[in-house]
């Protein structure tokens, strides 16, 4: 028989319903193999107390016919950037080491209120600025494909975790790529909803402006399904969950792919990959132009850091006593957004606001996107980002450089892994669609999966 913590949680809800285990036996099972993998891993730096007591109450439901939703009973781990009451929330930050919050982050409240068993916090870099996973209070977060490796960041704990089967889902955050590249880089499912689809509060503060958004991570495309299903929906606390797009798109003809960016250096195996996949849609009845994307990305490149800077900066005023803890590299940035003039953030709020403009016109006759979502293989563990993609040196964003206009733009995208590498590191593509698309993404997704199952490559890493 198949471990429970082995299964999908589409497979677990429906043992559940059947009565062939409980959700006290799924939480157990999931446990076992985090006391097996995560001290190598280190994906999981938190448990939750309570987590033993809401499987029970959860196995008491099935028993009696009235599961609350149909994540009721999955056990989920949220990331260390979002608040689950009674456990520990750093951010990465030492000044927040021992800081316990007595509340849940609003779609962390969405999933207990359906019943999903919130069993741990996941690892994240530093005050979630960095495209790998490694911080001054849990230290660095491996790939389990390759544990001298890096899984991505900043949503690299909750990837790791997934892809090492502790859980069959997480809970996210995105904000320049953070849950599309560590779900790259660990070979799973990882959708960034638009901004509005899943609302946000009693979090953090926000440092990214509007461009961070929460999403789920899953080994298959109908578990992130599910997970959606339960997060979005508007609510009074967050106005842009009642944004409604007058006519969501609800079918395909036409993706662009854009398998590179000018000036921008990308792994030639991910590129080859990427195209190769990009037939697979072709063979769905799409139509798939190989071209350039039509948009111009130079000035938000410009200022992006900048964005991140004012954000800190912001931070520093209102809670002091975390940056003076933080790590040297978070105070300098504090301090540059400190000393930029007011007059530059609302420079960077035309840059955005062009940039909206104009992906809504490219979308007019456009219905997706297809694109990497990394543009560089797996690095070491505890190096910020790669120096040399192709033989050519990059900055601390070249291996980022597909990701963060979707964030920008507030659009929908999803990861989905392609072949991995020739060394047998993972891979993923991106689809983007239209503002609020995102059951199209699903549903393109799922007829991908159907055409290229990757469940058999887990077994292949859980034997190892």
């Amino acid at each position: 028989m198949t471990a429970l913590w082995q299964c999908t949680a589409t497979e677990l809800v429906a043992g559940f319903r059947a009565k062939q285990w409980s959700p006290k036996e799924a939480l157990d099972s999931v446990l076992e193999r985090l006391e097996a993998v995560n001290p190598g891993l280190n994906a999981i730096i938190a448990l939750a107390d309570d987590a033993q007591e809401a499987a029970e109450r959860s196995s008491l439901r099935y028993i009696e016919g009235r599961a609350l939703s149909p994540l009721d009973g999955v056990p989920i781990s949220i990331k260390d950037n979002l608040l689950l009451a009674g456990v520990p929330a750093t951010w990465g930050t030492a000044a927040l080491r021992d800081w316990i919050p007595d509340r849940d982050e609003l779609p962390v409240a969405r999933l207990r209120q359906a019943g999903a068993v919130l069993f741990a916090k996941t690892n994240a870099p530093e005050f979630t600025l960095e495209g790998y996973t490694d911080n001054p209070v849990y230290g660095v977060t491996g790939n389990p494909w390759a544990l001298a490796l890096t899984p991505g960041g900043s949503s690299g704990g909750a990837a790791a975790a997934v892809a090492a089967g502790i859980g069959p889902l997480a809970l996210g955050t995105d904000g320049g790529g953070s849950i599309r590249r560590p779900a790259a880089h660990c070979g799973l499912v990882g959708l960034k909803p638009s901004i509005g689809t899943i609302p946000r509060a009693d979090g953090f503060p926000q440092i990214l402006l509007d461009f961070e958004v929460a999403g789920p991570l899953g080994r298959c495309v109908e578990d992130v399904a599910l997970m959606l299903n339960v997060l979005e929906g508007a609510c009074p606390e967050d106005r842009q969950s009642w944004m409604v797009h007058p006519a969501r798109r609800t079918t395909a003809s036409r993706i662009l792919c854009v398998s590179s960016l000018p000036g921008c250096p990308i792994d030639p195996q991910i590129r080859r990959q990427v195209e190769k996949a990009a037939t697979t849609f072709s063979r769905m009845g799409l139509e798939v132009v190989f071209d350039t994307l039509p948009l111009e990305l130079a000035a938000l490149n410009e200022i992006w850091s900048e964005v991140g800077q004012i954000g800190l900066a912001h931070l520093a005023e209102t809670h002091p006593t975390w940056l003076e803890h933080a790590s040297p590299k978070y105070q300098d940035m504090a301090n540059a957004g400190a000393r930029l003039p007011a007059s530059r953030l609302w420079h960077i709020l035309d840059v955005v606001s062009h940039l909206r403009r104009q992906v809504d016109t490219f979308f007019t006759d456009t219905d997706m996107v297809l694109m990497p979502s990394i543009a560089a293989l797996s690095w070491p563990a505890s190096q910020a980002y790669p120096p040399i993609i192709d033989g050519q040196p990059v900055g601390p964003r070249g291996h980022a450089v597909f990701t963060g206009w979707v964030n920008a733009a507030g659009n929908p995208a999803i990861n989905l892994p392609v072949e991995p590498s020739h060394e047998g590191l993972p891979i993923g593509l991106q689809l983007i669609g239209p503002w609020q698309s995102e059951y199209l993404l699903l549903d393109l997704a799922q007829r991908y999966q159907r055409l290229v199952p990757w469940k058999a490559r887990f077994a292949d890493l859980w034997e190892r």
